[in-house]
């Protein structure tokens, strides 16, 4: 807990840091996507503004261009391993990350990249995590939506465009999809500064970021993440078991919307022929996404990945996890690998899918302690 702090204080996206104590480095660089923009684009001109931003997705240069950051070994250059670690859903801060990010840097001895879902962290104008300007929103939402659940101002941006239009969750994920494409390209060609050619890329996945991860190695477009490893923390459930409705997450209004829309409309069997019309790259990560939606596995895609890849993913979730709960994760992996690939955990002090490590005085730090290192030693096992 004292070193999330010291981490959080020097953490910059702007400039290098280096990190007192320990042999770590963070490293900012620049991202401008070019992979799959048309595409994206096309999807984004149909979808309507939400009322607190009238301006369209494809307008957002914040989402465009940004900076990411990647913590690495103290004189390391020209690596042949990375991790990217993939965050939660509805996230702006990396705050809880650096301590996950600064422990695989030293136990695992790969630079760790900080990767931003799009739509998330800062990758959108500061408004939208401003709670002064946000509030007249929150309460507007509130007066349109009666009996709305689990409304605040942390969750009420990504709650009311993805209740203008649930089709959103698709786009970004589709948009971060071609981002980490354009990024794992960049790497396997020797085009970044701390990677080596052909580098092998591993990931670690929180949350959401863990549905992103495997619709990444189920597309493999490029064919170039055969070898690559997932360990899922918190994570790794099919949609249809997710329960993002919470005050930090979304509202039960949008949580109802994207779980009906996703489970029906993105579903039907009248999809394929506008699927197939994809370009390639597309296709393949609609496809994969599409496969992790139902619990039911139609037509055992999921099972075929799953099973290809069974020495290669590593899923844990936690027993009071509401959100990502262990029965979709172990669906998900089917029933033939749940016992081989999952492995759920417990902790014994009050925890949170948002908060799995409390950094608070009411909670025992040695037990906090213990169950981050059940957690992150399994991850470095796996991923070293």
């Amino acid at each position: 807990m004292e070193r999330t702090k010291i981490l959080n204080e020097l953490f910059s996206l702007e400039h290098q840091v280096k990190y007192p104590g320990k042999p770590v480095v963070s490293h900012s660089f620049q991202f401008t996507q070019e992979t799959g923009r048309d595409e994206v684009r096309e999807i984004q001109e149909k979808i309507k503004p939400a009322s607190f931003c009238p301006f369209p997705d494809t307008t957002i240069r914040e989402n465009q261009q940004f900076k990411y950051v990647v913590f690495a070994p103290e004189g390391c250059t020209r690596c042949n391993r990375a991790i990217i670690l993939l965050h939660g859903l509805n996230e702006r801060s990396w705050h809880k990350y650096l301590v996950w990010a600064e422990d695989l840097t030293l136990h695992c001895g790969v630079p760790v990249i900080l990767f931003p879902i799009a739509f998330h962290m800062n990758r959108t104008p500061s408004t939208w995590y401003t709670p002064r300007w946000l509030l007249p929103w929150l309460n507007r939402r509130k007066q349109e939506i009666k009996n709305l659940c689990n409304a605040s101002f942390f969750n009420v941006a990504l709650s009311s465009r993805l209740s203008i239009s649930p089709l959103r969750f698709y786009s970004s994920g589709l948009e971060s999809a071609f981002n980490l494409h354009q990024l794992i390209m960049e790497l396997k060609r020797g085009e970044h500064a701390l990677f080596s050619e052909d580098v092998r890329i591993d990931f670690f996945a929180y949350s959401i970021g863990a549905l992103l991860a495997q619709v990444m190695l189920m597309a493999d477009p490029e064919k170039v993440l055969s070898d690559s490893r997932l360990f899922a923390f918190c994570g790794g459930s099919v949609f249809e078991r997710m329960n993002g409705n919470s005050r930090d997450i979304i509202d039960q209004e949008a949580y109802l919307k994207i779980r009906d829309f996703y489970l029906n409309d993105f579903l039907l069997e009248n999809q394929d022929k506008k699927l197939e019309k994809l370009r390639t790259a597309c296709f393949l990560f609609t496809d994969a996404f599409r496969a992790m939606i139902p619990s039911q596995d139609r037509g055992e895609k999921r099972q075929t990945f799953f099973l290809q890849a069974r020495e290669r993913i590593r899923m844990i979730p936690l027993r009071q996890d509401t959100v990502i709960p262990t029965t979709g994760v172990r669906e998900a992996a089917g029933s033939l690998l749940a016992g081989h690939m999952v492995e759920e955990l417990d902790f014994p002090y009050p925890y949170t899918h948002q908060m799995p490590f409390p950094d608070h005085e009411k909670i025992d730090r040695s037990e906090v302690i213990i169950a981050f290192r059940a957690v992150f030693d399994r991850a470095a096992g796996f991923l070293a």
